[in-house]
């Protein structure tokens, strides 16, 4: 069979009870996903070539896979493009108030420089773990 005519593999994601804490922790470490979760916090739904992050495209599919093992995307199949979205009442259900509070620690101002928590990540410096120094 042709390659274009083959189908993808199936999406798997957690059941909402099967959302950890520390796996979302993890999958919002890295500035690329904050961004994504950012963007659909503000958007129900975008196509995944939609978002404002600068990175290749096999990148962006690691980035995905890692925010929807996490539980915090749900992604879908439509004709040929796949839409993602924020799973926003599961998560919201299970650790009421945390995608909202990480987001508004991430736009707070450094008391020290004045600069928003994402300027501080890359005008700062980070260890590629999170950690910002």
């Amino acid at each position: 069979m042709p390659r274009s005519h083959q189908r993808r593999a199936p999406l798997t994601h957690p059941p909402a009870a099967e959302i950890e804490l520390l796996d979302i922790l993890h999958a919002l470490s890295d500035p690329t996903r904050m961004t994504i979760v950012e963007t659909l916090r503000a958007d129900l739904e975008r196509a995944c070539g939609t978002f404002p992050v600068e990175v290749a495209p096999s990148t962006l599919s690691h980035h995905f896979r890692v925010l929807r093992d996490a539980g915090l995307i749900h992604q879908r199949e439509e004709a040929n493009r796949r839409l993602t979205m924020l799973r926003r009442d599961d998560l919201e259900s299970r650790f009421p108030g945390l995608i909202d509070a990480i987001l508004a620690a991430r736009e707070r101002p450094d008391p020290t420089s004045g600069a928003p928590a994402e300027a501080r990540d890359v005008a700062g410096g980070s260890s590629g773990d999170g950690v910002v120094w």
